[in-house]
């Protein structure tokens, strides 16, 4: 695997910047939001993006177009964090091929970038919200916090999606305390809309449940009562979401 870097840049306001990693001999771009200078001193934290099944493609920008980056655009000056935004390629899904894309471009953005690797956080929304239980599952011990949105564990309400299933657990007499019995150490708050009519809300219920039941650390859970599938709006508008996630290091 290699990528393809410039300087970064020390800039006095936050600032996308467009990068690029070789996979198994395939190229894919991706986006590195860098903080402003002033946030720069030490080693930043890290927030790694999912993006939902509508911005997957090969353009290495469409993922920024919804859910965390239109929020970064309008915070640019004040977001203290490094946010990775890999992108799933089209008609692939982050609990199967595009899980190693997403690895690899966090590899690459942290040696650039100098992020601290012990503050490290992952989130997701939609198809992406199912990607952020499936890679946390595939390497519970890198991620000090995990942030899903609008997603689940199984996709058994009606929609031709089995494949977005979380793999890790697929096999689990009970996929979601399956999960939580591995995840149960790793501090998570989960987000759904009470409304949402494309991934219904018992599917971060019952994950939210599942944790507690094992004795999670730190699980939280906040439905918002009239969003629908859009709930990634109100997740990364609400500020003490932020405080928690940066306040968070791996192993502690």
């Amino acid at each position: 695997m290699t990528a393809c870097t410039t300087t970064p840049p020390m800039n006095p306001t936050g600032e996308f910047v467009s990068r690029e990693v070789v996979l198994e001999g395939k190229t894919y771009r991706y986006q590195v939001f860098v903080p402003a200078a002033r946030f720069r001193s030490g080693k930043p934290p890290v927030v790694l993006f999912l993006n939902g099944s509508g911005e997957r493609g090969s353009d290495g920008v469409k993922q920024t177009m919804a859910g965390l980056g239109p929020y970064l655009r309008q915070h640019a000056d004040t977001f203290p964090g490094l946010v990775v935004f890999p992108q799933a390629p089209e008609d692939t899904e982050w609990t199967q091929t595009a899980g190693p894309i997403a690895f690899a471009t966090l590899d690459a953005a942290l040696r650039e970038f100098d992020g601290d690797p012990d503050r490290v956080s992952l989130t997701g929304m939609s198809m992406g919200g199912y990607g952020t239980w499936e890679l946390a599952l595939q390497q519970p011990t890198r991620f000090a916090a995990l942030v899903p949105v609008c997603g689940g564990i199984t996709v058994d309400w009606g929609r031709d999606r089995s494949s977005m299933n979380v793999h890790s657990v697929a096999g689990a007499a009970d996929p979601f305390a399956a999960a939580a019995q591995r995840l149960k150490d790793v501090p998570v708050w989960i987000f759904h809309g009470g409304k949402d009519d494309v991934v219904p809300p018992s599917q971060s219920r019952r994950m939210d449940a599942a944790l507690k039941a094992a004795g999670a650390r730190d699980a939280r859970y906040t439905e918002f009562p009239d969003a629908n599938h859009n709930s990634w709006d109100a997740t990364y508008a609400y500020a003490p979401m932020w405080d928690w996630l940066f306040a968070q290091r791996r192993g502690r």
